[in-house]
């Protein structure tokens, strides 16, 4: 299992999702996607990107301004 991390901190739309679409292209079955950001919009759009995609959103949190979702692949 590989651990992939997208660092979208200060990105707005539609950076965030690109590059998370991009992530899920190169993971395998197995990887595990790391999403950290600050967009409140990327929040609530890349778990509807990444269910659109068949993958799973297993957690996200926040701290503050910053989230952190994480997608099984």
């Amino acid at each position: 299992m590989n651990k992939i991390i997208v660092n979208v901190i200060n990105q707005v739309c539609p950076v965030p999702l690109v590059e998370v679409r991009k992530a899920l292209r190169k993971a395998k079955e197995g990887d595990e996607i790391e999403v950290i950001g600050t967009h409140e919009n990327s929040k609530k759009e890349i778990p509807m990107a990444v269910e659109a995609a068949g993958k799973k959103v297993t957690e996200i949190t926040e701290e503050g301004k910053q989230w952190k979702i994480i997608i099984k692949c």
